[in-house]
């Protein structure tokens, strides 16, 4: 088992990134998992980077995951999931509703 690097907070999913996963049969559980353990998904080396200098000093953690084929406009469909600093609240949203 993976050992968490950061506490959660509470979770919330908004409106938009539950009727996505529910489109798509996907489960919140596994995207906040993989956060928290470090699996950031798909964003770049340097935001990874970002992310692990996060965990230890205590600023905003964001993973991005491609959920869903690419759309007529070429793009993919992405859920984000995106922790506080202060680690009080953590949310899944889509990219448009930040």
């Amino acid at each position: 088992m993976v050992k968490a690097l950061f506490p959660l907070g509470e979770i919330a999913v908004t409106p938009c990134a539950y009727d996505l996963m529910k489109n798509f049969n996907l489960n919140w559980i596994w995207f906040i998992a993989r956060h928290q353990t470090g699996d950031w998904g798909d964003i770049s080396n340097d935001d990874q980077r970002v992310n692990h200098q996060s965990v230890s000093n205590g600023s905003r953690i964001l993973s991005a995951y491609d959920v869903a084929p690419v759309d007529e406009m070429n793009t993919h469909r992405q859920l984000w999931v995106l922790t506080e600093a202060d680690r009080s609240f953590t949310t899944i949203l889509l990219p448009e509703e930040y």
